[in-house]
């Protein structure tokens, strides 16, 4: 039943993309069906929605994520993340831009894991990150993201994210192959450093759905 419902969430937010209340962004929503491995073994449904909203210096981008399975009455999967970054261009080449991260996975390591970060031109300043574990502390962040077009309708995209402290490293990488209103195949990989005894560090996460673009 609660998987019903959340699917039902999803398809209402990946229609609203070009809805008239989002006139003014553009984004992309992905559903599809997922199998996990790991500390997580299962058969799920997962979902995927980015909007970007630019609008003279400023551009804002907030992303959603979800994934969620069951065993008959017995839930096998869910995880949530939420991400926003808002940019501003003071010129061509001085910029600021502020991020924030939150994840929350019943399978993982932690209970749940955020991060807040911000940058003034090339000059990184610290980052707080806080954890279900009481492991707060400052962190390095790096997030890179890479697209290339193959064709008209394919192309393959990759963000990387690595967030680094004292006590942990964490290291998330989302490949995926996408092709324009058709269907996407995404493969993630996500690890920890320092684990509970019985915890796996290394979680996979496989997705073959559709995708929708608005330009």
């Amino acid at each position: 039943m609660h998987g019903k419902k959340w699917i039902g969430v999803c398809l209402i937010a990946l229609c609203g993309v070009s809805g008239n209340a989002l006139a003014d962004w553009k984004g992309k929503g992905e559903l599809g069906a997922s199998l996990a491995s790991g500390n997580s073994e299962s058969e799920s449904a997962n979902a995927a929605l980015e909007v970007k909203n630019t609008r003279d210096k400023w551009t804002h981008t907030l992303g959603l994520a979800g994934n969620y399975g069951s065993d008959g009455s017995v839930t096998t999967a869910e995880r949530w993340e939420v991400r926003g970054q808002s940019d501003y261009a003071f010129t061509d080449r001085a910029y600021w831009f502020g991020a924030g991260r939150y994840e929350d996975d019943r399978f993982s390591a932690f209970e749940f894991q955020s991060s807040l970060s911000t940058v003034w031109g090339t000059n990184r300043f610290a980052e707080v990150r806080e954890t279900g574990e009481s492991e707060d502390g400052v962190i390095l962040r790096g997030d890179m993201g890479l697209e290339h077009q193959l064709t008209d309708t394919t192309k393959i995209v990759d963000r990387f994210l690595i967030e680094s402290g004292s006590d942990n490293t964490y290291v998330q990488n989302d490949l995926g192959l996408e092709v324009t209103i058709s269907g996407s195949l995404g493969y993630q990989v996500r690890h920890n450093t320092d684990v509970r005894p019985a915890v796996e560090k290394t979680d996979t996460l496989t997705t073959v759905g559709l995708i929708y673009e608005t330009k």
